[in-house]
Formats: C-alpha cells, structure tokens, sequence
C-alpha cells in the first residue's frame, strides 16, 4: 500500500466543471394513448378471439416506463375478450431461475397488482427448431403454449454486435423467450454470427409460435419514451431495422473525443447488460461493435445497489477500487459470461485502496503527453450523461460547443 502512495503522490487531480449537454430529445407527452394508438393503428387486435389466452413477453431492461406500457397491452387484449398474463423474456437474467426472474420484473415495478395480470414464469422450454447449422430454437414453455403471443422491448443499439436488428423485438422473441438455453445455444458461435443468428431464429419462431405483434418503444437521450410503434409479427424483418436507425440518432453521447480518463461512480445490471453501456464508453468486449470516444482509461469507482453484486462489465474498467471487490459477487458475474461466452467483462481490474488512488492511477497511466492538461471525463453512470463533469483543461472547448452549458466554476473533485 505505501509503495502504491509512493509512487501516486505527486499525480495530481485537476479540478472539475460541472455541464450540461442539449441533446435534441423529442418525447410522448401521453404514454397510455400513445401504447394504443400504436396497437389500433396496426390492427392486430382482431389477431385476438374472446377466451383467447395472450402471452406478453416482458424482459429485465429498465424501459422507461415499462409498467405502463405492460399495462396498457394488458388492458387492449382485454378489451377485445383475451386473457392476458406475462412471461419474463429475459434469457438467463434473474440468476437463471423462474423465481429471480419474477424478482427481477418486481424490482421493475412488473407486478400483478400494477399491470392488471398474473405473472407465469418458468425456465422450462420447447425446443421448435433448428437453424441450418444444427443450432438449437427454444421457447419459453408457457408463450409456446399461448394462444397468442405479444412482446414489448426497447430497440437501441446492442452493447457486443452490430447488424440490420440489434437490442430488440426480434432478439427478444430468440433470446430473451429461449430463457436460459436459448440465450446460451445463441451465444454459442459467439457475437460474431449473432445477426445472423438473430433473424434466422426469430423468422423460425414467428412462424412456430402464434407471435401477433410486438409493441416496440424508442427512448430520447433523458431515458424518455420518444415514439411507440406496435408491428405485425410477419413485418418485423422488414420493419425494426429501419426504427434501430432512428434509435441510434436518439441516442445520448458524451460530446468530448479523445478523452484520457473516464471516471464511471457506478456501473450494474440495471444501467446495462455490460453495467457500462460501450456506446457511450467507446470501449466493448468484442470486436464487432464500434462507436463512442476514444477513452485511454477507464475507472470505475462504485456497483449500483440494484445490481446486487453482479459486476458484470468491470472488466472493461482498467482501474477500480476495493470498496467495489467488497460489493461484488463474482458468481453473478461468472453466470453472465459463461453465458454469453463473454470473459472480458468479468476479469478484474487493477484494485486502488480508495477513489482518490484508483483516479490518480488512471491519470498516471493514461499516457497523455501534459498530465497537468488531462482531459478527464466524469459521468454518475451511462444512463445519466445529461450533467457531467469535465477537468479544467477541457472548459475552453466546452465554451465553445452550442450543446454545451457551463454550470460551475473549477473545483477540486469530490472522492474518497
């Protein structure tokens, strides 16, 4: 520890400016009307026949508004005679069992009382199907023995891959319905032919499975439903790839590139299926996603408390401390790689004793040529990148953007 001191002491911190960046953020002002409006402008209610039992697949993302938009979808299939209930889709989230994945809806706000329907959970799956290369199709047991089927998600880009369909509708129906072994059997050629994989598993299980529709959301940079669109389930190959392009354009960024360190307060399962999301950190567990700054360090400095110990992604992080190591449960973590054969974001980073080390060891070993003109970054968790901080060296270019505004003057950053 004392060499560690030693060897930190005369890095120094740069004071901070607190800023707000602008982004252009368009928002649905009634979400209730908006989910059907949606619904009826696609005319897929009369899919649903008085008695019908309807399967609404709902996943562990935090969607904004997610028990709205559920519970509007519950209300429209009543109101043409169905029986709703839900299904968690959500692969191997949940600790990979039935009950933690009814926790994980709960901790959603997904509970029967607020959506108006019971809730069906189960791990077991009916395997419907294989793709050309032997790779197995599942689907969660009780949507497979649905009359009916709707799936509500959130399109955005996805954190390991890029493609025509990314995080969405129709991952949601392979992956997110397939519970543990579906995620696992589409994992396991790893990210490299997950497009692919994706589109060729969802058309076998729109075709196998009685799937209606999907209710697909966009949110704005603030986290905000931005549009909401309900798609037949035979169009969704042809339509969510057009809406993943707009989603994309709504997303939010950090306006600063290069940066020498990025410091992270908090990273976990609810900000992210990489507890950071790499399209706002630049830095991704595999190569066949891009996008982002160019960031040299990255240090992360504490767990959200609704990850529950589940780390996963502090192996994108070169610096962390030991308060984090005390909080996190590698099992969580491990269960999350093994999965998705993903083993980068579970390796540990190197461990400071506290905030203050583990942001002067960043600094150090971010190789900028003037570390006295450090171009640090420092954002509460990806989701909230609307007010950040910026080092000192970085205020004259913070003027000068018009999406930028300055909130503070210089100050010493708080750590401990």
């Amino acid at each position: 520890m004392k060499i560690i001191e030693e060897l930190l002491h005369d890095i120094e911190i740069p004071r901070m400016v607190k800023i707000r960046q602008h982004f252009h953020a368009p928002e649905i002002e009634n979400v209730p009307q908006a989910v059907h409006e949606a619904i009826h402008s696609a005319g897929v209610l009369n899919r649903i026949g008085a008695g019908e039992r309807v399967a609404i697949a709902v996943g562990s993302r935090g969607v904004a508004m997610l028990p709205l938009l559920v519970r509007e979808t519950v209300n429209a299939v009543k109101s043409v005679g169905g029986i709703p209930f839900i299904v968690p889709a959500m692969g191997s989230h949940g600790g990979a069992t039935a009950q933690g994945q009814m926790d994980v809806l709960e901790q959603l706000g997904v509970t029967e009382t607020a959506i108006g329907a019971p809730i069906q959970a189960t791990m077991e799956v009916v395997e419907i199907g294989k793709l050309p290369n032997n790779l197995p199709i599942y689907m969660d047991k009780y949507a497979f023995g649905a009359d009916k089927v709707i799936v509500i998600n959130r399109i955005k880009p996805h954190t390991a891959f890029r493609g025509p369909v990314e995080s969405g509708l129709m991952k949601m129906i392979t992956i997110g319905l397939g519970k543990q072994k579906g995620a696992e059997a589409a994992h396991a050629f790893s990210f490299k032919y997950m497009a692919e994989h994706v589109i060729e598993m969802a058309k076998i299980a729109i075709e196998r499975v009685p799937i209606i529709f999907g209710l697909a959301t966009m949110e704005n940079a603030y986290e905000r439903p931005a549009k909401i669109v309900a798609i037949p389930a035979e169009e969704l190959i042809h339509r969510e790839p057009k809406l993943l392009k707009e989603a994309k354009s709504l997303m939010p960024r950090i306006m600063f590139d290069p940066i020498d360190v990025l410091v992270v307060d908090e990273i976990g399962k609810d900000i992210s299926g990489d507890g950071m999301d790499p399209n706002i950190t630049g830095r991704y567990a595999t190569p066949y996603a891009s996008g982002g700054p160019a960031v040299a360090r990255i240090a992360v400095l504490g767990l959200t408390k609704k990850t529950h110990g589940n780390a996963n992604g502090i192996g994108m992080a070169d610096i962390s401390t030991k308060k984090v190591m005390e909080q996190t449960i590698l099992e969580k973590g491990y269960a999350n790689a093994l999965t998705s054969t993903v083993t980068q974001v579970v390796k540990l980073p190197m461990i400071l004793h506290n905030e203050k080390l583990a942001v002067k060891a960043a600094i150090k070993t971010c190789n900028a040529f003037d570390l006295s003109k450090v171009r640090l970054v420092r954002i509460k968790n990806t989701l909230e990148i609307q007010e950040i901080w910026v080092s000192e060296a970085m205020l004259e270019e913070a003027k000068s953007l018009k999406s930028i505004e300055i909130l503070t003057e210089p100050a010493l950053m708080e750590l401990s």
